[in-house]
């Protein structure tokens, strides 16, 4: 293999001082546009490539933000990555992506490994696992010493960080009362994904809809579960007895299976029943009928959230405040509803 040329080489090569190639590799106003020229030519003729890690060890940065999603197959996660992406990458700043699958111990090897002066900080939703076990320690030890953290759509309420959300229990509400002024008065809530905070807002927008209205919450109209053959079994159940008019589904399992349920039984969406599901990815406009979804807009979380990463990371804010923005949802209307 042939060495890497270095800028010592370069340096005896053109009979010029070590410092005056790395400023002129830096396209510093300090050297000669004739100088930086001969030298930046010279160096792309050799193949030069820079010595980042030792670049990174003067700076004490890496300039490469860790994040950490919980599922790569989900298009909210994708969504909200390409958001970040964007952001980071406009501001010079690389982005390493870890996929925790759900797992506690995934999420804690993941920080472990890339805090080891790998990334400056990390952009995370937290794992189904974690927030089931409800187990917070590796991340406020990150915290302790002292690099930035920003939580996204799956947070944890005792951790101390800039969180980015959007607002599940308000985006509930807005779809319950829309069911409501098309006609529904049998509203179902279907959940699989009660163990989740996000689940949980969802649930509870449900309720407090169904409570400005004056109605009580039936319980055999909602299916709340972390167990997708759990909630499969119970949702036949429930489309069977033909006692649903509409349906607040708040994950993506739960959205396609009641389209395909209701479908398998003869039930005409939206004629006899309304659904209205979470997120916004490509399927749900390739269903037939297309799915009326609250859409959380994933870009505009990943872009507020590498923000605030970075203004922690440039120290344009002080790293002891903590923000929690809350990004607006909007109800996209399409044939699994009835139109107004």
């Amino acid at each position: 293999m042939k060495p890497k040329i270095t800028l010592k080489q370069i340096s005896r090569d053109l009979g010029i001082s070590v410092s005056t190639v790395s400023k002129a590799l830096s396209d510093s106003h300090e050297i000669s546009e004739p100088t930086k020229i001969r030298v930046q030519e010279y160096a792309k003729l050799q193949n030069y490539k820079p010595n980042t890690m030792a670049k990174n060890l003067k700076n004490q940065r890496t300039n490469t933000i860790g994040v950490i999603i919980p599922n790569i197959l989900n298009p909210f996660f994708a969504k909200v990555f390409s958001g970040i992406e964007k952001a980071a990458n406009a501001k010079g700043y690389n982005v390493i992506t870890y996929i925790s699958n759900e797992s506690n111990k995934k999420e804690k090897q993941a920080m472990d490994l890339l805090s080891n002066g790998t990334v400056d900080g990390f952009i995370l939703s937290v794992a189904q696992e974690t927030q089931t076990l409800q187990e917070s320690t590796h991340f406020k030890e990150i915290l302790r010493e002292g690099m930035p953290i920003v939580m996204f759509d799956r947070i944890m309420d005792d951790v101390n960080c800039d969180k980015v959300i959007v607002d599940d229990f308000e985006s509930s509400v807005e779809a319950v009362n829309h069911l409501m002024k098309l006609g529904c008065n049998k509203i179902a809530l279907l959940s699989c994904i009660d163990n989740l905070s996000v689940g949980k807002h969802r649930a509870l927008g449900y309720e407090r809809a169904l409570q400005d209205h004056k109605r009580s919450v039936k319980d055999y109209l909602v299916i709340k579960t972390d167990s997708e053959e759990d909630f499969d079994a119970r949702l036949k159940k429930l489309l069977s007895s033909g006692a649903v008019d509409g349906i607040l589904a708040v994950d993506e399992h739960a959205s396609t299976m009641a389209m395909k349920v209701a479908i398998q039984k003869g039930i005409k969406i939206p004629e006899e029943l309304c659904i209205i599901g979470f997120a916004d990815g490509v399927w749900s406009r390739r269903l037939t009928p297309s799915l009326s979804t609250i859409s959380q807009h994933g870009p505009e979380i990943g872009a507020e959230a590498a923000k605030l990463l970075m203004e922690k990371l440039e120290r344009k804010v002080d790293i002891h405040s903590y923000k929690t923005i809350v990004v607006k949802t909007e109800l996209r209307q399409r044939d699994s509803t009835r139109k107004l």
